[in-house]
This record gives structure tokens, sequence and C-alpha cells, in this order.
């Protein structure tokens, strides 16, 4: 069994190979899957760190594998209008529902009563088969820019009265 221990957002190298994850195995620390070519990986990594699509993982024996983010099943709904849009993302939010979020439509799992709230807003709504990567939160550490909670520092041009 390859030993997963380590993940990066970058890599220049060789890829042994790639494990196609669902979202919800993806968001897990410790569980055991199988590659493309049919390796048998375990995953030991720290807890509360999701892996994304094209992330590199590190095996303990200096191999690389790749993440590829499984299609699943998921619901999209998309409006015309900001406002509805932005009406739609806080309805969703206030019930911390992990979601995807683009320009004018989310993404969320399969759920009927969610799916009939925001059509009465006014979305509509497709379900199909793709990549679920949900937002991961404002204070998720991790990817991206990222301010940690020092607050002793100064930034030019911020007036404090």
């Amino acid at each position: 069994m390859l030993k997963v221990v380590g993940r990066s957002a970058h890599f220049h190298g060789a890829v042994l190979d790639n494990v196609v994850l669902p979202y919800a195995l993806r968001q897990k620390g410790r569980f055991r899957a199988l590659s493309q070519s049919q390796l048998d990986v375990g995953f030991f990594l720290p807890r509360g760190e999701v892996l994304q699509h094209g992330d590199y993982l590190h095996t303990e024996c200096g191999q690389v594998l790749q993440v590829v983010a499984q299609q699943e099943p998921v619901v999209t709904a998309r409006c015309q209008d900001w406002e509805t849009f932005a009406k739609a993302c806080y309805h969703m939010g206030n019930r911390h529902v992990p979601m995807a979020i683009g320009e004018r439509w989310l993404r969320f799992q399969p759920d009927h009563v969610l799916q009939e709230m925001v059509e009465m807003m006014g979305l509509e709504c497709e379900s199909h088969d793709a990549e679920f990567t949900p937002e991961s939160g404002a204070y998720a550490a991790g990817r991206g820019h990222h301010h940690g909670h020092d607050h002793g520092h100064h930034h030019h041009g911020e007036h404090h009265h």
C-alpha cells in the first residue's frame, strides 16, 4: 500500500497515477482508495483540510499521485440577476450548506428541500453530474491569500481613530 503523508498544490516532476475521489472522501484525513491503475492507497493527512482537484499527493516512499475530483450528482441553480443570486447565496449559507459558487450560479449536493427553496426564489435548477468543490469558508486556512489573527500589525493607508 502507498501511504500518502503530504500534499501540495504545485509539483514539477513525474506523477505516478491519479486518484479519483468524490467530495465526501476529499474532506477526510484517514481513508483508503484505489488509484486509476488500481494501486492501493492509504491516506494519512491532517484532518480538516479538503483535497482539491489537481492537488499533488506525496507518499512516504517518494512517489507522487494527483487528485482528480470525481464527477458526482449535484444540483446547479442559475439566475440572471445579481440580487436574486445574492439572496439565494445568503439563504443557502444561512443553512450552512456546502456549495460551489460561480457567476450567478451555485452548486450543491442533491436535496429536494433546498432545490425547492431556490426555485421559489426564481433560480432555475439542473440536476446533473459534475465536480463538486464547495467554498472552503471564510475562516479556512490553507489555499489562496490568508491573513492570520494577529491584529497587532498595521497596513499603510489604514487610519485608526
